[in-house]
């Protein structure tokens, strides 16, 4: 596939914003070539600048739970437009977007819009720590909750400790009351609580890590959290920004039967526009401004379109819906797991409902972040390039991970494991 048109624009974007890209993942830094430029998209297939076309598998990120350009998605957004973008004011549509919230977690009786998921995460943080009146909040190595200078923290040495800042600009004193814990390692959980005897306002994890790879973790380990949190007064919270609805029960804590005091959404209850939301039981809720003394606003939080959107995408998960990621997700696993055993498995698949990763190594799928091989990026460079010269677009990290839609069909996932295979008999191995 010829780029060129790519490459020209790239070139340009470097003059104008910070590495090309508004999002660092995207300059390609982690795979082989430069960014591909999209022109447009529609279903399961985007179309680049130079007219080539690809077969999807990361949905902008993951919110196109029903593919891109849905006619529904499209036609309600356009309707409501018309209408106007953008309010600063109450409307009908963050009721009825806050209802459907609700019908799929059990334990909201409250809901706060904002526009992301790292926003929903920081003020879900805050509200916890302003419903206890603790400062210390304890988070996990390997997950992600948005570019939050406190949550942007790894691990320090030894069993568990405070977190030590993975970028420039954080102040010491902004993370001095992180608290970093590996994943499924529930003693090191214990030993912090004991060392910070009420003191601990929140447990912050992705229940299903997902921005590292996909680290499933076992429901004991998660279900020793709500145990100690509930005896240590801590809330826990679950950011759910990437596996919200992408369950029939709607939360993955309610896929395995583990509810949270708070949660963290995003991507998939927009729809794919600007859109994040946390909520929570009416007592701890009613602790946020303008009914209680914690603050938090934002100016375009419950847009119009982003709330006309994701009622939209809501509205069209069904259990047809559900059913039909499950089967492309199996059919994904039936075809690509004998494909990596023929070449001696240099990754393995790990695959839960309509999220997937390709896991580096032949050694069983990790569950903790330091378990990952550190040379985890060099074979996947190699493969994101084979696939993507083949019309398949893959995320172009190693630790990031792939998404179904709805739009992928049968066609799409054959093509992709024959893709697979050709690029693997490409390579070293």
């Amino acid at each position: 596939m010829s780029r060129h048109n790519s490459t020209i624009l790239h070139t340009e974007a470097q003059d104008h914003l910070v590495g090309g890209v508004n999002s660092p993942v995207r300059a390609f830094k982690s795979v082989h070539g430069s960014p591909v430029y999209f022109q447009q998209a529609n279903g399961a297939i985007v179309t680049d600048v130079d007219g080539n076309e690809y077969v999807d598998f990361v949905q902008s990120w993951g919110p196109l739970i029903h593919g891109h350009s849905h006619p529904k998605i499209i036609a309600d957004i356009s309707e409501v437009m018309s209408r106007g973008t953008s309010f600063g004011a109450p409307h009908l549509g963050e009721i009825e977007l806050a209802r459907m919230v609700k019908e799929r977690f059990s334990h909201v009786d409250m809901v706060r819009f904002t526009s992301s998921g790292t926003e929903a995460a920081m003020s879900a943080v805050r509200l916890a720590r302003g419903y206890t009146g603790r400062d210390h909040i304890l988070k996990f190595d390997g997950c992600y909750h948005g570019h939050i200078d406190a949550l942007l923290v790894n691990s320090g040495s030894g069993l568990a400790t405070f977190g030590i800042a993975s970028s420039p600009g954080i102040p010491k004193d902004t993370i001095s009351t992180t608290l970093v814990s590996p994943l499924d390692d529930i003693d090191a959980v214990r030993y912090l609580f004991k060392e910070y005897p009420q003191k601990i306002a929140a447990v912050l994890i992705e229940p299903l890590p997902a921005n590292n790879g996909l680290l499933i973790q076992r429901d004991e380990f998660l279900r020793e959290l709500r145990e100690l949190c509930t005896d240590n007064g801590t809330l826990l919270v679950f950011d759910e920004v990437i596996s919200g609805f992408r369950f029939r029960e709607g939360s993955y804590g309610g896929f395995c039967g583990i509810t949270p005091d708070i949660t963290a959404l995003g991507k998939i209850i927009g729809g794919g526009l600007p859109v994040g939301a946390y909520g929570a039981c009416k007592e701890v809720m009613q602790h946020l401004s303008p009914l209680g003394p914690v603050y938090q606003a934002g100016t375009l939080s419950g847009n119009p379109l982003a709330m006309a959107a994701g009622k939209s995408t809501l509205s069209m998960l069904d259990d047809a819906a559900y059913a039909r990621l499950d089967s492309m997700g199996e059919r994904l696993e039936q075809l690509v797991c004998p494909i990596l055993e023929k070449f001696g498995n240099p990754f393995r698949l790990v695959r839960l409902e309509s999220l997937f990763w390709f896991s580096p190594g032949n050694e069983d799928p990790p569950r903790r972040a330091d378990m990952i091989p550190s040379d985890a990026g060099e074979k996947y460079a190699d493969l994101h390039k084979g696939m993507l010269d083949r019309g398949f677009m893959l995320a172009p990290s190693a630790y990031e991970i792939g998404f179904l839609s709805t739009s992928h069909d049968e066609g799409h996932i054959e093509n992709m494991a024959s893709a697979l295979e050709e690029a693997l008999s490409d390579m070293v191995l």
